[in-house]
């Protein structure tokens, strides 16, 4: 409802639209009431307009980079990745939701696939399914929250999406010659704590080997999470926001020995997760070793452990709550090799 009251030497209007009541002066009643009666028209058309009709993706995006991605272990990578996105095709991001349509998805995942040109005219380099199944779980995620928790949309984009066949799991295996040589290239002393950046690269790589922690827990440790007593370090997980729970993870007595020089320390690892990937990589270059990634010590240390435990324990040492991962991803034993133990 719109009121008209005199002020100074003008008219201000009055409207009350959705519970928020809004105001503005003229300098005549005609303009005045002319303002108010738009406002009310296009409250009424905003009213009867479904809520897919009145949001992009753009806005869907950007509210969820707001209020969702931070909650994540991740943001500032699926932070990116969402820039990317609406960088890359404003068109799709400009559309409703109520216009957004699976082929609309379909036409996106194949130009991620195959190249693209990018609308400054620039040239967007295909990548792997890896990435693209990537990107498809936080957009339909986004999609999912935008659905049931903020009732912006009614349909389902992504139903009858078909993903890109998933890549084959990795199967490299770490050797012990590779492992010493690498530890000799950045210099590791055993039974030494690690004084040089590239000396720390060395002990994370062996604790991995160990322990089967990813890089980011193993530089997250320190007097107030690893307990030296009972063989346990509280770590933060990746899906912690969902959980609501740390990882609890019990630590082998070659993993004790390694990290006993530094469990006095507030942080055990004073490098970051860039440059260890970064001094990981280099010296595995300069040793002429090819193939291999850090996280691939995760796995050869989860196979090592399988030979001495059930898999119920792996599980609760790996953390993972699906057991097909474990067996598909992170088992990468040889049909010979358990033949060889048979």
């Amino acid at each position: 409802m719109a009121s008209i009251t005199k002020h100074k030497s003008g008219y201000r209007a009055f409207v009350l639209v959705a519970g928020k009541r809004t105001s503005k002066t003229f300098d005549t009643k005609r303009e005045a009431v002319a303002w108010a009666a738009a406002e009310e028209t296009d409250a009424r058309k905003r009213r009867d307009t479904p809520e897919a009709e009145l949001h992009t993706v753009r806005e869907m995006l950007s509210r969820y980079a707001e209020e969702v991605s931070p909650k994540k272990k991740g943001t500032r990578h699926e932070q990116l990745r969402i820039r990317a996105f609406l960088r890359d095709f404003p068109l799709l991001a400009d559309k409703t939701l109520a216009a957004v349509k699976t082929p609309d998805l379909a036409a996106w995942r194949d130009a991620r696939l195959s190249g693209f040109y990018g609308p400054d005219g620039r040239y967007v380099k295909p990548v792997k399914a890896a990435s693209v199944l990537r990107d498809i779980n936080w957009l339909s995620n986004a999609f999912t929250v935008a659905r049931h928790e903020w009732h912006w949309i009614e349909h389902k984009p992504f139903e009858g999406l078909r993903p890109p066949p998933a890549p084959p799991p990795r199967d490299r295996r770490v050797s012990p010659n590779e492992v010493k040589r690498l530890c000799r290239r950045l210099g590791y002393v055993t039974g030494h704590a690690p004084i040089t950046k590239n000396q720390e690269v060395a002990l994370a790589f062996l604790v991995a080997l160990r322990s089967a922690m990813r890089a980011g827990e193993i530089l997250s440790l320190g007097k107030g999470n690893l307990d030296m007593v009972r063989r346990v370090a509280v770590v933060a997980h990746k899906t912690q926001h969902l959980t609501g729970r740390p990882r609890i993870v019990p630590l082998t007595r070659q993993a004790i020995r390694l990290l006993r020089p530094v469990a006095g320390r507030e942080r055990c690892f004073t490098i970051g997760s860039a440059s260890l990937d970064t001094m990981f990589r280099k010296a595995r270059d300069q040793m002429g070793i090819t193939g291999l990634h850090f996280h691939d010590s995760r796995a050869e240390a989860l196979t090592r452990l399988a030979r001495r435990v059930d898999v119920m324990t792996l599980a609760k040492i790996s953390g993972h709550k699906d057991l097909s991962i474990l067996q598909n991803t992170y088992y990468r034993e040889t049909a010979q090799e358990i033949a060889a133990r048979l």
